[in-house]
């Protein structure tokens, strides 16, 4: 397999916040207590970890409960051992690409952490709590010839509603299984994605279970923030939290100001009336504002008092969470994408009052998946990742570069090279003939050059209009690299990918993942 890397803050919508946490730790330093890149940073953040064996036997308890077991559990139970962390929604048909390898990047540490005395084992975070339904509810396939495929599950659901506890019903199996006619391993695909998509199974089980098949062999404990004995476990650091909350608060202030003046934006907006929890009740999650020393939802009023005796029934808003998750766990690195690691300089604030530690940042690998149609058109028409960035009319105005007759493309090169040559000496010229013309020639200069360019480009789409087969190789290219103007990883399930190169890709994936590489990875299949 090739490999190109190519830095994030190459790749649009990166934050200077998390660009910094790759590329110049020393500038962030003050809100991450280790750096993400640097592999002493586990060893200092495993001695940080302080986990009894009381602890550790009820966090066991309540994997096994859930389904969990094997060598992984049995090396979770044994003191000294560390977690390392990574999470997701529970989205329809395992979400975007990007769970699969926040997963195999979690496996590939925990691996790596192994062999070097560091025992660790890796664990996936179902994000059952959340209510975002709209987004879970939807996820993207592609056909052989690369044409996306949109597939929903409609619910009734209220948007208040704990995502992960759902049941599944209406599901689209049939519109996934037309998408991937055609695929050398679609059939197994579907196959695997029936098992676990059952009507009545839930949104946060089915995604278990589908993400625990495509992994295969490279296994990983799953836990489930909404399972009763979550809940319990969860609780005493939650009432902890509600007693905090007013310093908790005005540490998150502070922080938010210092990363403004340090030319940064918080990821999480934070008022002093923001609440750290919501209210898990009636299978609603009740959004909580803080008033006058109590907590408030609509019409009803809670006091402190009661919230920190019914901490079992509290869910953490995204600040609180990560902290909640590692008090749960020996976390030793915690795997998220860019903006899950910006929260982080938010949450250390509370990291540093309750939990006295916090793990290291670690970003997941990210991948762009090209197949060998692929490589063979970028390479016919001289493209690179940036090449799609512009848009799909770039993209076609770049191919259609590409398809001018030699003969045209030099000539345009020498007109230009002789324009520009002609244009300076008459510049010169009128400079000394009257100055106050040499700036006004500047701009008929422009005008001239700029003319000269669009016939080119006018050229360039006639030859392009001529070539049909060059057409539909950019649509082709668009649709599988920056689908949408997405990046693939964030708009793809991972499942066409494996549909088409076979369960072995996840393999291949995990061999290409690279803990102590931050950058984005161009992989050619």
């Amino acid at each position: 397999m090739q490999i190109v890397c190519k830095r994030h803050t190459e790749i649009p919508h990166t934050s200077k916040l998390f660009s910094d946490l790759l590329y110049h730790f020393d500038r962030v330093s003050s809100f991450y207590p280790h750096a993400a890149l640097d592999s002493g940073s586990f060893a200092a953040a495993a001695k940080e970890i302080d986990f009894s064996a009381d602890r550790r036997a009820r966090l066991v308890s309540a994997l096994r409960a859930q389904g969990n077991g094997g060598a992984l559990l049995e090396g979770l139970g044994k003191a000294g051992t560390v977690a390392v962390v990574t999470g997701q929604q529970v989205g329809l048909f395992s979400g975007p690409a990007y769970s699969i390898y926040k997963a195999l990047t979690a496996v590939r540490l925990a691996h790596q952490l192994t062999l070097q005395g560091i025992p660790a084992v890796p664990v996936f975070w179902l994000a059952t709590e959340d209510h975002d339904l709209d987004e879970v509810s939807s996820a993207w396939t592609f056909t052989p010839a690369h044409e996306p495929v949109g597939l929903r599950v409609e619910h009734a659901s209220k948007s208040d509603i704990p995502v992960g506890g759902i049941p599944l019903a209406a599901l689209p199996l049939e519109a996934l299984r037309k998408s991937m006619e055609g695929f050398p391993f679609g059939e197994e695909v579907n196959a695997l994605v029936s098992e676990w998509y059952v009507p009545g199974r839930t949104f946060g089980e089915a995604f278990a279970g589908l993400l625990g098949g495509l992994l295969g062999r490279h296994g990983m404990l799953f836990f489930d923030p909404m399972h009763p004995e979550s809940r319990k476990l969860a609780a005493p650091f939650l009432a902890e939290a509600v007693d905090a909350a007013p310093e908790l608060t005005e540490g998150l202030l502070e922080r938010n100001r210092k990363l403004a003046g340090a030319g940064y934006h918080a990821q999480v907006h934070i008022e002093r009336t923001t609440s750290l929890f919501f209210l898990l009740e009636g299978g609603h999650r009740i959004n909580l504002r803080r008033k006058n020393g109590d907590y408030h939802a609509k019409d009803r009023r809670f006091e402190t008092a009661y919230l920190r005796d019914h901490a079992e029934q509290l869910s953490p808003n995204a600040t609180l969470r990560p902290v909640v998750q590692d008090s749960m766990f020996p976390t030793v690195a915690y795997i998220g994408g860019p903006a899950e690691l910006a929260y982080l300089a938010q949450s250390e604030v509370i990291y540093r009052k309750l939990l006295g530690r916090m793990p290291v940042a670690v970003p997941r690998n990210a991948f762009t998946l090209v197949d060998a149609r692929s490589k063979k058109l970028m390479h016919r028409y001289g493209l690179q990742l940036d090449s799609f960035f512009g848009g799909e009319d770039h993209l076609c105005e770049l191919i259609a570069s590409k398809l001018v007759p030699p003969e045209l493309d030099a000539l345009f090169d020498e007109v230009g090279a002789a324009s520009q040559a002609n244009l300076e000496r008459l510049r010169g010229s009128l400079e000394k003939f009257d100055s106050s013309l040499g700036a006004a020639w500047n701009k008929s200069a422009a005008k001239i050059q700029y003319q000269l360019r669009k016939m080119r480009r006018k050229a360039a789409r006639e030859a392009l209009r001529r070539n049909g087969r060059a057409r539909e190789e950019s649509r082709y290219l668009f649709h599988v690299l920056y689908p949408h103007k997405h990046l693939q990883e964030r708009f793809y399930s991972i499942l066409p990918f494996v549909a088409r190169h076979g369960f072995d890709v996840i393999d291949r994936l995990y061999e290409t993942v690279h803990v102590d590489c931050a950058d984005h990875h161009l992989l050619f299949l």
